[in-house]
Protein backbone atom coordinates (compact mmCIF):
# COMPACT_ATOMS: atom_id res chain seq x y z
CA UNK A 1 0.00 0.00 0.00
CA UNK A 2 3.00 2.15 0.86
CA UNK A 3 4.31 1.74 -2.75
CA UNK A 4 1.11 2.41 -4.13
CA UNK A 5 0.60 5.50 -2.05
CA UNK A 6 4.03 7.32 -3.23
CA UNK A 7 3.68 5.95 -7.37
CA UNK A 8 0.02 7.70 -6.71
CA UNK A 9 1.62 10.97 -5.55
CA UNK A 10 4.83 11.09 -7.89
CA UNK A 11 1.94 10.22 -11.23
CA UNK A 12 -0.15 13.22 -9.22
CA UNK A 13 2.68 15.83 -9.27
CA UNK A 14 3.79 15.10 -13.07
CA UNK A 15 0.74 15.09 -14.73
CA UNK A 16 0.21 18.87 -12.80
CA UNK A 17 3.69 19.82 -13.91
CA UNK A 18 2.97 18.77 -17.57
CA UNK A 19 -0.07 20.91 -16.82
CA UNK A 20 0.62 23.83 -16.00
CA UNK A 21 4.16 23.93 -18.47
CA UNK A 22 1.66 23.30 -21.27
CA UNK A 23 -0.76 26.01 -20.28
CA UNK A 24 1.84 28.49 -19.78
CA UNK A 25 3.44 28.31 -23.02
CA UNK A 26 0.22 28.09 -24.82
CA UNK A 27 -0.51 31.39 -23.29
CA UNK A 28 2.81 32.72 -23.92
CA UNK A 29 2.50 32.28 -27.50
CA UNK A 30 -1.10 34.12 -27.79
CA UNK A 31 0.00 36.92 -26.28
CA UNK A 32 2.95 37.47 -28.70
CA UNK A 33 0.90 37.00 -31.59
CA UNK A 34 -1.57 40.06 -30.30
CA UNK A 35 1.48 42.27 -29.16
CA UNK A 36 2.76 41.47 -33.35
CA UNK A 37 -0.56 42.24 -34.53
CA UNK A 38 -1.29 45.42 -32.68
CA UNK A 39 2.10 46.58 -33.34
CA UNK A 40 1.62 46.05 -37.55
CA UNK A 41 -1.80 48.00 -37.78
CA UNK A 42 0.19 51.03 -35.87
CA UNK A 43 2.76 51.02 -38.31
CA UNK A 44 0.26 51.61 -40.89
CA UNK A 45 -0.57 55.57 -38.86
CA UNK A 46 3.20 56.54 -39.89
CA UNK A 47 4.68 59.55 -39.88
CA UNK A 48 3.33 60.58 -42.92
CA UNK A 49 0.16 61.48 -40.99
CA UNK A 50 2.00 64.32 -39.94
CA UNK A 51 2.10 65.87 -43.08
CA UNK A 52 -1.71 65.54 -43.82
CA UNK A 53 -2.84 66.97 -41.03
CA UNK A 54 -0.66 70.46 -42.04
CA UNK A 55 -3.02 72.83 -42.21
CA UNK A 56 -4.39 73.81 -45.96
CA UNK A 57 -2.64 77.45 -46.99
CA UNK A 58 -3.31 76.88 -50.33
CA UNK A 59 -6.61 75.69 -51.41
CA UNK A 60 -7.29 73.84 -54.13
CA UNK A 61 -7.38 76.05 -58.00
CA UNK A 62 -6.44 79.20 -55.66
CA UNK A 63 -3.60 82.01 -56.75
CA UNK A 64 -0.68 81.51 -54.14
CA UNK A 65 1.85 84.18 -53.79
CA UNK A 66 5.66 83.26 -53.43
CA UNK A 67 6.18 84.01 -49.62
CA UNK A 68 2.70 81.87 -48.82
CA UNK A 69 4.14 79.05 -50.75
CA UNK A 70 7.84 79.09 -48.93
CA UNK A 71 5.83 78.95 -45.84
CA UNK A 72 3.80 75.98 -46.41
CA UNK A 73 7.22 74.23 -48.26
CA UNK A 74 9.07 75.64 -44.57
CA UNK A 75 6.47 73.57 -42.87
CA UNK A 76 6.58 70.43 -45.08
CA UNK A 77 9.83 70.18 -44.56
CA UNK A 78 9.71 70.84 -40.38
CA UNK A 79 7.35 68.24 -40.47
CA UNK A 80 9.06 65.84 -42.45
CA UNK A 81 10.68 62.77 -40.29
CA UNK A 82 14.00 62.62 -40.35
CA UNK A 83 14.38 59.49 -38.83
CA UNK A 84 12.01 56.44 -37.34
CA UNK A 85 10.40 58.08 -35.19
CA UNK A 86 9.76 55.72 -31.88
CA UNK A 87 7.00 53.99 -31.70
CA UNK A 88 3.93 54.74 -29.19
CA UNK A 89 3.44 52.93 -26.27
CA UNK A 90 2.03 49.05 -26.95
CA UNK A 91 -1.14 48.65 -24.84
CA UNK A 92 -1.80 44.83 -24.24
CA UNK A 93 -4.61 44.21 -26.21
CA UNK A 94 -8.16 42.85 -24.91
CA UNK A 95 -8.79 38.73 -25.39
CA UNK A 96 -12.48 39.51 -25.84
CA UNK A 97 -11.55 41.94 -28.71
CA UNK A 98 -8.99 39.14 -30.04
CA UNK A 99 -11.55 36.72 -30.34
CA UNK A 100 -9.50 33.23 -30.91
CA UNK A 101 -6.93 32.41 -33.87
CA UNK A 102 -6.15 29.20 -35.52
CA UNK A 103 -3.33 28.65 -34.06
CA UNK A 104 -5.03 29.67 -30.55
CA UNK A 105 -7.20 26.48 -31.42
CA UNK A 106 -4.68 24.16 -32.38
CA UNK A 107 -2.76 24.83 -28.79
CA UNK A 108 -5.37 24.42 -26.69
CA UNK A 109 -6.01 21.10 -29.17
CA UNK A 110 -3.02 19.64 -28.84
CA UNK A 111 -3.02 20.65 -24.77
CA UNK A 112 -6.12 18.74 -24.39
CA UNK A 113 -5.56 15.90 -25.97
CA UNK A 114 -1.94 15.60 -24.17
CA UNK A 115 -3.74 15.72 -20.79
CA UNK A 116 -6.70 13.15 -21.80
CA UNK A 117 -3.08 10.89 -22.73
CA UNK A 118 -1.58 11.83 -19.63
CA UNK A 119 -4.77 11.44 -17.49
CA UNK A 120 -5.95 8.22 -18.93
CA UNK A 121 -2.43 6.56 -18.40
CA UNK A 122 -2.34 7.47 -15.15
CA UNK A 123 -5.52 6.31 -14.06
CA UNK A 124 -5.08 2.53 -15.63
CA UNK A 125 -1.52 2.53 -13.96
CA UNK A 126 -3.85 3.56 -10.46
CA UNK A 127 -6.45 0.80 -11.25
CA UNK A 128 -3.66 -1.74 -11.64
CA UNK A 129 -1.81 -1.10 -8.53
CA UNK A 130 -4.47 0.07 -5.95
CA UNK A 131 -5.41 -3.28 -4.35
CA UNK A 132 -8.82 -4.34 -5.20
CA UNK A 133 -10.97 -4.23 -1.58
CA UNK A 134 -14.22 -5.22 -2.70
CA UNK A 135 -14.53 -8.78 -1.34
CA UNK A 136 -11.67 -10.51 -3.70
CA UNK A 137 -8.18 -11.38 -2.97
CA UNK A 138 -6.52 -9.09 -0.49
CA UNK A 139 -9.92 -8.36 1.62
CA UNK A 140 -11.96 -10.12 4.02
CA UNK A 141 -13.89 -12.80 2.13
CA UNK A 142 -17.75 -14.15 3.98
CA UNK A 143 -17.40 -17.93 3.06
CA UNK A 144 -20.21 -18.68 3.98
CA UNK A 145 -22.56 -20.55 7.23
CA UNK A 146 -20.48 -22.30 9.13
CA UNK A 147 -22.41 -25.54 9.15
CA UNK A 148 -22.88 -25.15 5.76
CA UNK A 149 -19.52 -25.49 5.17
CA UNK A 150 -18.48 -27.73 7.56
CA UNK A 151 -21.35 -30.45 5.94
CA UNK A 152 -20.38 -29.56 2.25
CA UNK A 153 -16.56 -30.84 3.18
CA UNK A 154 -17.90 -33.66 5.11
CA UNK A 155 -20.10 -35.04 2.21
CA UNK A 156 -17.69 -34.17 -0.51
CA UNK A 157 -14.43 -35.63 1.66
CA UNK A 158 -12.35 -32.36 0.33
CA UNK A 159 -11.81 -29.29 1.37
CA UNK A 160 -14.24 -26.01 0.62
CA UNK A 161 -12.08 -24.07 -1.95
CA UNK A 162 -12.50 -20.26 -2.48
CA UNK A 163 -11.30 -19.09 -5.82
CA UNK A 164 -11.72 -15.27 -5.28
CA UNK A 165 -9.38 -16.12 -2.33
CA UNK A 166 -6.84 -18.53 -3.50
CA UNK A 167 -7.70 -20.40 -0.28
CA UNK A 168 -8.74 -24.26 1.33
CA UNK A 169 -11.39 -24.01 4.31
CA UNK A 170 -10.56 -27.69 6.27
CA UNK A 171 -12.07 -28.31 9.48
CA UNK A 172 -9.55 -27.99 12.41
CA UNK A 173 -10.29 -30.80 14.87
CA UNK A 174 -10.75 -29.01 18.30
CA UNK A 175 -8.85 -31.89 20.24
CA UNK A 176 -5.70 -30.09 18.15
CA UNK A 177 -5.81 -26.80 19.65
CA UNK A 178 -3.70 -27.69 23.01
CA UNK A 179 -1.26 -28.71 20.78
CA UNK A 180 -1.56 -25.87 18.01
CA UNK A 181 -1.52 -23.13 21.14
CA UNK A 182 2.14 -24.07 21.71
CA UNK A 183 3.29 -23.84 18.33
CA UNK A 184 4.32 -19.67 17.68
CA UNK A 185 3.50 -20.13 13.88
CA UNK A 186 0.08 -20.60 14.85
CA UNK A 187 -0.50 -17.97 17.13
CA UNK A 188 -2.73 -15.61 14.94
CA UNK A 189 -4.95 -18.62 13.95
CA UNK A 190 -5.93 -20.23 16.90
CA UNK A 191 -8.94 -18.32 17.29
CA UNK A 192 -9.99 -19.91 13.97
CA UNK A 193 -8.86 -23.39 15.12
CA UNK A 194 -10.63 -23.25 18.15
CA UNK A 195 -14.23 -22.28 15.99
CA UNK A 196 -13.26 -25.62 13.96
CA UNK A 197 -11.55 -24.09 10.65
CA UNK A 198 -8.80 -22.91 9.02
CA UNK A 199 -7.84 -21.13 5.95
CA UNK A 200 -4.92 -22.49 3.51
CA UNK A 201 -3.57 -20.54 0.95
CA UNK A 202 -3.22 -22.58 -2.21
CA UNK A 203 0.32 -22.12 -3.03
CA UNK A 204 3.25 -24.41 -2.38
CA UNK A 205 5.59 -22.98 -0.12
CA UNK A 206 8.37 -24.50 -2.23
CA UNK A 207 8.31 -22.71 -5.89
CA UNK A 208 4.73 -21.45 -5.67
CA UNK A 209 2.38 -23.70 -7.37
CA UNK A 210 -1.08 -24.66 -6.86
CA UNK A 211 -1.74 -28.06 -4.40
CA UNK A 212 -4.27 -29.91 -5.02
CA UNK A 213 -5.89 -32.02 -2.74
CA UNK A 214 -5.55 -36.05 -3.22
CA UNK A 215 -8.77 -37.40 -2.61
CA UNK A 216 -7.40 -41.21 -1.93
CA UNK A 217 -5.30 -39.88 0.77
CA UNK A 218 -7.10 -37.21 1.96
CA UNK A 219 -3.85 -35.24 1.75
CA UNK A 220 -2.39 -31.71 -0.01
CA UNK A 221 -0.16 -32.87 -2.74
CA UNK A 222 2.19 -30.61 -4.86
CA UNK A 223 2.35 -32.23 -8.38
CA UNK A 224 5.70 -29.77 -9.36
CA UNK A 225 7.73 -31.52 -7.06
CA UNK A 226 6.06 -34.15 -4.88
CA UNK A 227 5.59 -31.89 -1.43
CA UNK A 228 2.91 -33.30 0.53
CA UNK A 229 0.80 -31.86 3.28
CA UNK A 230 -1.79 -33.57 5.83
CA UNK A 231 -5.26 -31.54 5.93
CA UNK A 232 -4.59 -28.81 7.71
CA UNK A 233 -1.73 -27.90 5.61
CA UNK A 234 1.27 -29.67 7.89
CA UNK A 235 4.24 -31.09 5.71
CA UNK A 236 4.54 -34.23 5.78
CA UNK A 237 7.14 -34.91 3.10
CA UNK A 238 8.64 -33.69 -0.48
CA UNK A 239 11.61 -30.31 -0.81
CA UNK A 240 8.85 -27.72 0.50
CA UNK A 241 10.90 -25.81 4.05
CA UNK A 242 7.68 -25.62 5.91
CA UNK A 243 3.74 -26.10 6.04
CA UNK A 244 1.39 -24.51 3.61
CA UNK A 245 0.71 -20.50 4.52
CA UNK A 246 -2.27 -19.51 6.03
CA UNK A 247 -4.83 -16.73 6.21
CA UNK A 248 -6.46 -15.76 9.73
CA UNK A 249 -10.38 -17.40 9.85
CA UNK A 250 -12.97 -16.48 11.96
CA UNK A 251 -16.41 -17.05 12.84
CA UNK A 252 -18.45 -13.98 12.87
CA UNK A 253 -22.24 -14.55 13.25
CA UNK A 254 -22.07 -17.60 12.36
CA UNK A 255 -20.58 -17.27 9.23
CA UNK A 256 -16.81 -18.34 8.21
CA UNK A 257 -15.11 -15.33 7.72
CA UNK A 258 -11.24 -15.13 6.17
CA UNK A 259 -8.77 -12.37 5.81
CA UNK A 260 -6.56 -12.66 2.95
CA UNK A 261 -4.98 -9.29 3.65
CA UNK A 262 -1.95 -10.78 5.40
CA UNK A 263 -0.84 -14.41 4.18
CA UNK A 264 0.85 -16.25 7.70
CA UNK A 265 3.66 -18.50 7.12
CA UNK A 266 3.31 -21.83 7.51
CA UNK A 267 4.29 -23.91 10.24
CA UNK A 268 7.77 -25.16 10.67
CA UNK A 269 9.46 -28.79 9.44
CA UNK A 270 7.89 -31.35 12.11
CA UNK A 271 4.62 -30.06 13.43
CA UNK A 272 2.12 -32.33 13.48
CA UNK A 273 -0.91 -30.60 15.30
CA UNK A 274 -3.26 -33.81 14.37
CA UNK A 275 -1.57 -36.48 14.02
CA UNK A 276 -3.51 -37.04 10.33
CA UNK A 277 -1.60 -39.47 8.58
CA UNK A 278 -2.80 -40.69 4.88
CA UNK A 279 -5.67 -42.44 4.16
CA UNK A 280 -5.29 -44.57 1.54
CA UNK A 281 -2.54 -44.09 -2.03
CA UNK A 282 -0.88 -40.69 -3.02
CA UNK A 283 -1.94 -39.07 -6.24
CA UNK A 284 1.51 -38.12 -5.98
CA UNK A 285 5.25 -39.90 -5.51
CA UNK A 286 6.28 -38.22 -2.37
CA UNK A 287 10.09 -37.01 -3.16
CA UNK A 288 12.80 -37.20 -1.05
CA UNK A 289 12.49 -35.26 2.31
CA UNK A 290 11.43 -34.47 5.90
CA UNK A 291 8.31 -36.76 7.24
Amino acid sequence: MENSTVLLGAVGAVVALAVAFMFASSRRRDETQALDSSVSERATDGPGLAVDRLPATVGAGATASGQELERVSALQRQSAPVGLAPPPPIAIPDEETLGVTRRQVLNRGIVATMLLAISGFSGSMIAMLWPTLSGGFGAKISVGKLEDVLGEIETSKEPFYVGAGRFYVVPYPTEAVPKAKSVAAYSALVGGFESGVAALYQKCPHLGCRVPWCKTSQWFECPCHGSQYNRVGEKKAGPAPRGMDMFVASVEAGTVVVDTKNVIPGPPIGVNTTGQESEGPHCIGATAGDH
